[in-house]
């Protein structure tokens, strides 16, 4: 069944705070197998111009997919998660994550269509930090396929 469209622009409640550690920023960067010092100097954050280190651009996935859970939860929007693939990804900043960050997310449905009989929403994730200055818009594209006839 097709995903109402009325549901387009809903924006659901921010998150509860995420505090941004080095340690996570260098297990991350770790884990993508990048050596960049940024993420785990100080000093050549700072000699960059950073405060503090700061996470690679991918970083806030985690949370902004996390945060659009409240949309594929929505039991008035009747998702069915059991068919959703992810789609794309993209993330537009501001200025970079730095530890120590407090970042909540707000998540705004931004478009629902149907094609082939497969349900598209794309998820925009406001992330702002404690000051609510936006620091990045992460927008995730979720594709439920269509139920196979048999």
């Amino acid at each position: 069944m097709a995903l109402d469209p009325s549901f387009i622009g809903r924006t659901y409640p921010p998150t509860d705070p995420y505090e941004v550690g080095r340690e996570k920023i260098r297990e991350f960067a770790e884990a993508i197998g990048d050596p960049n010092p940024v993420y785990t100097d100080t000093e050549a954050a700072k000699a960059l111009g950073h405060p503090e280190v700061i996470a690679p651009p991918t970083f806030v996935f985690a949370i902004t997919f996390q945060a659009a859970g409240q949309v594929v939860e929505d039991p008035q929007l009747g998702l069915d998660y059991s068919r959703v693939v992810h789609g794309d990804q993209k993330f537009a900043y501001t200025r970079p994550v730095r530890a120590g960050d407090r970042l909540t997310v707000t998540s705004t449905i931004e478009a629902i269509k149907s094609m082939a009989g497969n349900d598209i929403i794309d998820i925009r994730g406001d992330v702002r930090d404690e000051t609510g200055a936006l620091v990045v818009t992460a927008t995730t594209k979720l594709v439920a396929r269509a139920v196979e006839e048999a």
